[in-house]
């Protein structure tokens, strides 16, 4: 993996790019505010309904969409079993620098966050008596699960990026991981994107996106 870079986006919070390639991890215009709009407000707590919650997250690079999960069901009677895998996770010099536990005015949060990072890789590691977490160091292209989740957040590079990580057969796969009525969630709404999901069986809706971004999409799995 090329060398990553610390970057603090417009609305404070950090996040990782990689200059040679163009490539950043998060929105310029606000990490956090991204991650809440897409995953946690438009995916989450549009199920936050039910007592136990499976989440599955493609790319878990600076561990935000983590930190926001358990931080949303903290305050509720919910359990959240959270699997991610990543094929090139980010260094500790850098994910010890990360703001996001200040920005977000939850400095109680920071020994939890590192815990997210400091994490044994491929087991089950509970992270708090609510929240289960289980990482796991793979390309989505090759890895496969039998497992069903009740939601994804599809948190890969932009398309353009990396065009192999949203076709038909990416998408079919997960597809197959989620429970019937579950959802996708992601921050492209490209034409390309949508086709190749509903080719895949999911209905489609596009949802206004945050600071820099017209939508986002929701894709639920059709029953």
């Amino acid at each position: 993996m090329n060398e990553r870079k610390i970057f603090l986006t417009e609305d404070g919070s950090h996040t990782i790019t990689v200059p040679s390639g163009n490539l950043s991890f998060h929105s310029v215009y606000g990490a956090v505010q991204e991650s809440m709009h897409v995953f946690i407000d438009c995916g989450l707590r549009t199920i936050i309904h039910s007592e136990k919650i499976r989440v599955f997250e493609m790319g878990f690079g600076t561990g935000l969409n983590a930190l926001l999960t358990l931080i949303c069901i903290s305050t509720e009677k919910k359990s959240i079993y959270y699997k991610t895998i990543d094929a090139y996770p980010l260094e500790k010099n850098l994910s010890d620098q990360l703001n996001y536990c200040e920005m977000l005015e939850r400095r109680d949060m920071q020994p939890v966050f590192q815990q997210l990072h400091n994490a044994a890789w491929e087991k089950d590691i509970s992270i708090t008596q609510d929240f289960v977490l289980h990482k796991t160091q793979s390309d989505i292209v090759k890895y496969n699960s039998q497992e069903e989740f009740d939601i994804i957040y599809f948190d890969a590079f932009d398309p353009v990026a990396q065009p192999e990580l949203w076709t038909t057969d990416i998408f079919m796969k997960m597809w197959k991981m989620l429970s019937q009525g579950g959802i996708l969630l992601t921050y492209s709404s490209k034409g390309t994107v949508r086709r190749a999901m509903e080719e895949s069986g999911f209905s489609v809706e596009k949802l206004p996106g945050p600071k820099g971004k017209r939508e986002i999409v929701r894709a639920r799995k059709r029953i």
